[in-house]
This record gives C-alpha cells, sequence and structure tokens, in this order.
C-alpha cells in the first residue's frame, strides 16, 4: 500500500478546508529539493570562485613575469643610453682643442692634415645597443631604432675627431725651454765665422741644466751625440711630423721611447758647435725645415 500524507492548507470564509493529499516519493523529493538545491548553489558557487581565484593567481604570475622582463628590458635600454651619452660626451671632450693648439694645427701644410684626417687606423666603438632585449611592447622596438641611428651617428663622428685629437697632441705647440730667442729661423750670420747661412732652426737662450721638454706626443727617434748639435734629441711625432733639440748638457730620454708632450727630454746645455747655454729647435715637416714659430705660441 502506497502511503500518503494530508497537508491541511486552511479554511476560507465559508468554513472549508483544504486538503492536500501529497505521495511519500514526492514529499521526500520537494525536501531534497529545498534542502539540496541551495546547498548545490553554494557547492556550484564555491567551485567557481575557486576556478575564478586559480585563473586571477595565474594571470597575476604572469603579470608578474612580464612585469620582470620589462624592467630588465627598461635597465638595458637605460644602461645603453648611458653608455651612448658617455660616448658623446668623449666625442666631444676630443672635438675640444686648446685653442693655441687649435690656431698651431691650422698652420699645418695640407699634406699632414690630409694624412691626419684620412689615415690611420683606430679602434671602433663598442655598439652598447644589446639585442637581447625582447619586449614586444612597439615602444622598445622604436627605443631600439633610436638607439640604433644614435650608435651609427657616434661610429661616423668618433674616427674623425680621435684623429683631429691625435694630430693635436702631435703639433709641436709649446716652448721647448723658457728662455730668450737669440737666433730666428731663416738667414743669419754665422756666430763663429760671420759669413751668411740659412738657420734651420730656433736659438732659445737659457740656463745652463734647465730642463728642455717635448712640444708634443712622440716616439725618440735618437739620443746622442750628434757633431756640431753636440747631445741632440730627435723625436718623431707621427704625420710627418719631427722636431729636434740640440747642444743638450746631457740627454734624459732614450731611442724607442714613448713621451708626451711636456716630458723633459735632456737639459740646456752648450755642447757641440756653441757659443753659450741654449737649445737649439728645429721643425720638421715631411722631412723638410720649417719654421718652428708657424706653430709656437708668441
Amino acid at each position: 500500500m502506497r502511503k500518503s500524507f494530508v497537508i491541511t492548507a486552511g479554511r476560507d470564509s465559508n468554513g472549508q478546508t483544504f486538503r492536500f493529499t501529497v505521495g511519500a516519493h514526492a514529499l521526500v523529493v520537494v525536501v531534497l529539493l529545498v534542502i539540496g538545491f541551495p546547498a548545490l548553489f553554494f557547492a556550484a558557487t564555491s567551485w567557481g570562485a575557486s576556478a575564478m581565484i586559480s585563473d586571477l593567481l595565474r594571470q597575476n604570475t604572469a603579470l608578474q613575469a612580464e612585469n620582470a622582463n620589462y624592467r630588465d628590458a627598461t635597465a638595458q635600454l637605460a644602461a645603453q643610453v648611458t653608455s651612448l651619452q658617455d660616448a658623446a660626451d668623449t666625442l666631444r671632450a676630443a672635438a675640444q682643442l686648446d685653442p693655441q693648439v687649435a690656431r698651431a694645427m691650422d698652420r699645418l701644410p695640407s699634406s699632414i692634415t690630409h694624412r691626419a684626417m684620412g689615415g690611420g687606423t683606430f679602434g671602433d666603438l663598442a655598439s652598447p645597443v644589446s639585442s637581447t632585449v625582447t619586449a614586444g611592447d612597439p615602444a622598445f622596438g622604436l627605443l631600439r631604432d633610436v638607439l640604433h641611428v644614435l650608435q651609427a651617428q657616434l661610429d661616423r663622428f668618433r674616427p674623425g675627431a680621435e684623429r683631429r685629437q691625435a694630430l693635436a697632441a702631435a703639433t709641436p705647440s709649446m716652448w721647448p725651454v723658457a728662455g730668450g730667442l737669440t737666433s730666428n729661423y731663416g738667414s743669419r750670420s754665422d756666430p763663429f765665422t760671420g759669413a751668411a747661412e740659412f738657420h734651420a732652426g730656433l736659438d732659445i737662450s737659457a740656463g745652463s741644466g734647465q730642463p728642455v721638454q717635448a712640444t708634443a706626443d712622440g716616439k725618440v727617434l735618437s739620443a746622442r751625440w750628434n757633431g756640431s748639435f753636440g747631445n741632440l734629441v730627435v723625436i718623431d711625432h707621427g704625420f710627418g711630423i719631427s722636431t729636434r733639440y740640440g747642444h743638450l748638457s746631457r740627454c734624459a730620454v732614450v731611442e724607442g721611447q714613448q713621451i708626451r708632450k711636456g716630458d723633459t727630454v735632456g737639459y740646456v746645455g752648450s755642447t757641440g758647435r756653441s757659443t753659450s747655454p741654449h737649445v737649439h729647435y728645429e721643425l720638421l715637416l715631411n722631412g723638410r725645415p720649417a719654421n718652428p714659430l708657424r706653430l709656437l705660441a708668441r
């Protein structure tokens, strides 16, 4: 026999009672629906929230990795910009010559300046533009393009600036010793015989033992006794420029020595064919004597 339940709903205005008969199985189903639906809804909501949280965590991890890549890329670009800025500063410093040296360079023969500007090998600027920046943002690609343009400009201008600086260092533009000019470049009377002769340099009178300085960077070709010049130092400055320092009491350098402008090459003396302590100073351009006053500050 099937069980059933009678449910009294209430009375109407006429006093009649409404009764509903509900089968046991139907009642169980209703009860299960009433109790189970909230549980199922809660379970579904919890599962959805868990899935959403997991997805958010994955997205957060991906964003953290992407942000780290962007930070690395930004740091690389910043380092590259700094490197290029340093290179530009170096170029500007190399291009800024002492006015005295610049004037001396302007007086050099075109054969020497052409050789200096067109010859010589200089190391290439190490490219600071890294190919390891792989950020996909178009802004990074644009920045990389800008950096490559700057790099190309530096590569183009650096050799000229370095050659100009090298020529400036090789240009004799200072007096070898502080003293009085007793004999100029050109025709003069021989101090011993009185006969006319060509004087290929300058005679600068100074106290015996006073240091004599190299007038430009270079390499010592010889430092020894040389007949009428007495103790003579010859320096090759490159680009076809050389200088000679004669009548020294003694030499302070040796053959093959690299020297810098202002280094002591010897000491004032009166060796060789000389009447008093002084320095005989010569300038040779492409092997031919030239007036040193062309390059020296007055």
